[in-house]
Parts: structure tokens; sequence; C-alpha cells
């Protein structure tokens, strides 16, 4: 059952779940639904983002090779000084890598994996 404008919606005829539901929810136009096959984009990398994702931290061991494997602070981020003072600073280029979100969720889970199963201090990887 549609939703047609506001202005003469007529509520009587609608159960409280329908009405609950069209305030949570909004219907595109009929224009915007359509998708142009040109500007469609096909991501190369969704299978190995979908692999990393699912990796499940269940063992100690692994969670300390992917702590020690993946750096907490992207290692390209420098600051060139000479004589106290800062010439150049050259920002982390790590979010440029497509794999970044991913690779810090794996960190993470991890990370707490080690902290609240196997009860561990983990500050050395902080």
């Amino acid at each position: 059952m549609g939703l047609e404008s506001e202005e003469n919606m007529d509520v009587t005829e609608l159960t409280v779940k329908q009405i609950i539901l069209s305030g949570w929810t909004w219907e595109q136009p009929q224009q915007e639904r359509t998708v142009d096959k040109k500007t469609t984009k096909i991501d190369l990398l969704s299978p190995l983002r979908w692999w990393i994702n699912n990796i499940e931290v269940r063992k100690p061991s692994r969670a300390h090779q992917i702590c020690k494997l993946i750096p907490a602070q992207c290692p390209f981020a420098r600051k060139i000084k000479i004589w106290g003072r800062t010439l150049v600073n050259i920002p982390p280029l790590c979010k440029l890598n497509p794999l970044y979100e991913e690779l810090m969720m794996l960190r993470f889970r991890a990370i707490s994996y080690l902290a609240e199963e196997c009860c561990e201090d983990v500050s050395n990887y902080c």
C-alpha cells in the first residue's frame, strides 16, 4: 500500500504498524529508481574485503600475529625536522589503501579478543 502525498493522506484506514513503518521508511520516486548501466561500478576488491571481514579470531596465537602484522599507526606518516623545526609534514597515506578500513577492523577484533576473552594486557599493541 503506497502512501501518496502527505497533504491528502488519510490515516483512518492505516493500522498503527503501517503508520510507524511509514515514518521510518522512505520511498524513492520512480525516476530515481532507474539505474544507469554506464555508471554502475564493479568492486574488484569485494571478494578480498569479504574474506578479511570474515576472518575469525579464535586463537590467541593468531590474534598476536594479526596485532604484530598490522601496525596501529600508519608507518608512512613522517615529520621531517632540521634543528628542531618541522620542514615537511608527510600525512599518513594509509587511507589511500582500499582495504584500510577492513584491516583496521581486523586488528581491532584481534585486540578485543585478547583483552576480553583471554584477559591479556594489550597495552603494547596500542
